[in-house]
Parts: C-alpha cells; structure tokens; sequence
C-alpha cells in the first residue's frame, strides 16, 4: 500500500479549513474472497490515521449482492451524514471513479472527479474535474470562500 503525497496533503488542506473527512470506500474484494475482513480493517485503520481521517465506510459487497451501500448508490454516505450529523448538501465527495461521483450527486453532494485516466465508464456531470486530488481540495476551499 501506498498512500499518495497528495492525498497527504489534499486532507491537510481540508483539515485545517475545518472540514470533516469521512472515506467511503467499496470494497468487493471481501465478497469476492480475496480479502480477509480483518486484513481490511487493518488497512483502513492505517489509512484513516495516516490522513487523519475521521472516519472510513466500507461497502464489502459485489454488485450482485445489490445492497444500499456499494457505490454508486448513496447509502455509505446518507448513513454517515446520518451517523455524524452532516448535511450532505452543503458537502463535498470527491473520487477518482463515476460510482464515487454518482453517489455523491445521489447523495445531494457537491461532485469531484479526479481523473485518473483510467480506461473506464466516465462520470456524468461532475461539479468539478482536475487531475490531482489537491487541485480539487483548493477548488472546495476556494468555493467555500466565497460563500463567507
């Protein structure tokens, strides 16, 4: 596992602007067999502390199970909001896959995409597309100020 400068530094950004930073992360693996929940759980204790994160959602389903949690439907984030007393319209889901946009629209969220090049069915209408995560996070900051 790798955890990306970037995203180091995206989260410090938001961090400091006084955001909540809550992952949701599908994670079929699990349903699949080729991952141990409690290799998962490591992996996302490791990732929410490195990125101090306040919380990390997983969706360890496959599509087949058709549960309210896996991406693209709303349901990690709805429960979440649910969970954390967030207001999903006034916040932000940022991803680098149109299930993560998706939910996010889903969910009444501000959308960003972060395009990875990936050979892949694109995002509709994403509120905001950049190449890098950090760009995306000074988009919300810079959003945000205006707002004020």
């Amino acid at each position: 596992m790798e955890i990306l400068d970037e995203a180091r530094e995206a989260c410090r950004l938001l961090r400091q602007a006084g955001f909540m930073l809550i992952c949701v992360t599908n994670q079929p693996d699990v349903a699949r067999g080729a991952c141990a929940t409690s290799d998962l759980a490591k992996f996302n204790d490791l990732v929410q502390h490195e990125l101090g994160l306040d919380d990390v959602r997983i969706c360890a389903h496959d599509d087949a199970d058709h549960c309210h949690c896996r991406k693209p439907k709303p349901g990690l984030l709805t429960k979440a909001a649910e969970d954390f007393g967030i207001d999903l319209e006034s916040s932000y889901m940022i991803g680098d896959r149109w299930r993560d946009v998706a939910a996010g629209k889903s969910a009444g969220c501000t959308s960003i995409f972060i395009d990875r090049g990936y050979t892949e069915r694109r995002p509709e209408n994403p509120d905001f597309t950049t190449a890098s995560v950090v760009d995306g996070a000074r988009w919300i900051l810079s959003r945000e100020s205006t707002k004020s």
